[in-house]
């Protein structure tokens, strides 16, 4: 008589968050600790290169923009020296160039923070297994951009102006959130989203958010 073939469990893997918003790492944390390991945490540029290093996780879930620079930068250092460790972006951002640039830099996927828990975690294990994972209206952009198609921006020198937590703020602002709303969704203070809105419209020379809007869906950032 054959004996049942009996299924090795999937190995747990060993995953670390790069966010700078400790309410939201804490989320994730709690969420996605059912399915991996949280091995580690960081909140800065330079804390999450130097922590990775040492843990060395299977994936790491990474915020696009951070004060201190953003999640590209983490990526391409740890790369460098750590090529097995894969990369999920996990962004508030849906813009095409933030997508296109982390996938250039070599993240293996890029979903957006609407996503569901049980989604996260099956994100999590299809990297780590090599696959490559992405919000369903972001693929779209990835296949834009390796085909060569000239309409997705890539680079923009008015856009590089601007700080990454500049462009977050002028994205709310141009898909008509209110200054309450954009501090709730970014966990900054109201004051802080309205010293943003100041310092984008300085620079792009502009008077209100209605041109802000424009410019922003002239872009497709919106």
């Amino acid at each position: 008589m054959t004996e049942p073939v009996i299924e090795p469990e999937a190995r747990r893997l060993n995953v670390f968050l790069v966010d700078d918003h400790a309410m939201f790492r804490a989320g994730v944390r709690a969420e996605l600790g059912v399915h991996v390991d949280v091995v580690g945490e960081a909140s800065t540029v330079g804390e999450a290169i130097s922590r990775i290093s040492a843990v060395q996780p299977d994936v790491v879930l990474l915020d696009v923009h951070m004060p201190d620079g953003g999640g590209r930068a983490v990526l391409e250092a740890v790369r460098r020296t750590h090529p097995q460790v894969r990369f999920l972006a996990l962004s508030v951002s849906d813009a095409a160039e933030d997508v296109i640039g982390l996938i250039r830099a070599g993240a293996r996927g890029y979903v957006t923070k609407t996503i569901s828990p049980d989604e996260l975690a099956a994100a999590v294990r299809r990297v780590a297994d090599g696959d490559a994972v992405f919000s369903p209206r972001l693929a779209g952009f990835v296949l834009d951009a390796f085909a060569s198609r000239p309409d997705v921006p890539v680079a923009d020198p008015e856009l590089d102006q601007l700080t990454n937590r500049e462009r977050e703020v002028l994205r709310l602002l141009a898909r008509g959130y209110a200054y309450k709303e954009i501090a709730k969704e970014l966990y900054i203070s109201i004051k802080t989203v309205e010293t943003h809105v100041s310092n984008v419209l300085r620079k792009l020379q502009m008077s209100n958010r209605y041109e802000l809007s424009r410019w922003a869906a002239d872009r497709r950032l919106v």
